[in-house]
């Protein structure tokens, strides 16, 4: 029996340092794939689409539709107090908000006029004057700005699970 339980702690040691390293060689592959800097999940730069294509798509959405997609944009705006969001520019003055998975990780302050690319979950939704507002005074708009938002809108959302920043 004591054997039994020895070859059983073998076996489940030996698998969790199999998966370990199965993990670790996915990740330096997807490392090796780009040399641009990476937030959050680590992803490439294959199969992204463009800001208009992203744009296209979000026209055939409604509120509440999601879409599991990869996008390139530039940044027209970064929470000043953290980087816990941006806005992306779209086509045609439209811009999407983006926030981050389970708020697990954070962009440069700086970023703004620079071209990311974007995995993870776009969506609709109508945002409501309170988040506006909140959004607003994050972005470092002024007390005569924020007082004019009175009612709620429907905004392009997205949650991205990682990020590359261009150059």
């Amino acid at each position: 029996m004591k054997r039994i339980n020895i070859l059983l702690i073998f076996f489940f040691a030996f698998a969790t340092v199999a998966a370990q390293n199965s993990q670790s060689e996915t990740e330096q592959s997807v490392v090796a794939r780009t040399s641009l800097p990476s937030f959050g999940m680590l992803i490439d730069e294959n199969n992204v689409i463009s800001a208009a294509e992203m744009s296209e798509k979000y026209g055939g959405m409604k509120a509440a539709d999601t879409v599991q997609t990869k996008f390139v944009a530039t940044v027209t705006d970064v929470c000043q107090s953290k980087g816990c969001w941006m806005r992306l520019e779209l086509q045609d003055g439209q811009e999407t908000m983006v926030r981050f998975k389970d708020y697990g990780f954070f962009m440069p302050k700086d970023i703004k006029g620079k071209e990311v690319i974007v995995n993870g979950l776009a969506f609709v939704e109508e945002m409501s004057v309170k988040d506006q507002k909140h959004y607003a005074k994050d972005g470092g708009k002024s007390d005569e700005e924020i007082a004019k938002i009175t009612a709620p809108k429907k905004t392009l959302g997205f949650e991205a699970d990682g990020v590359l920043l261009k150059d």
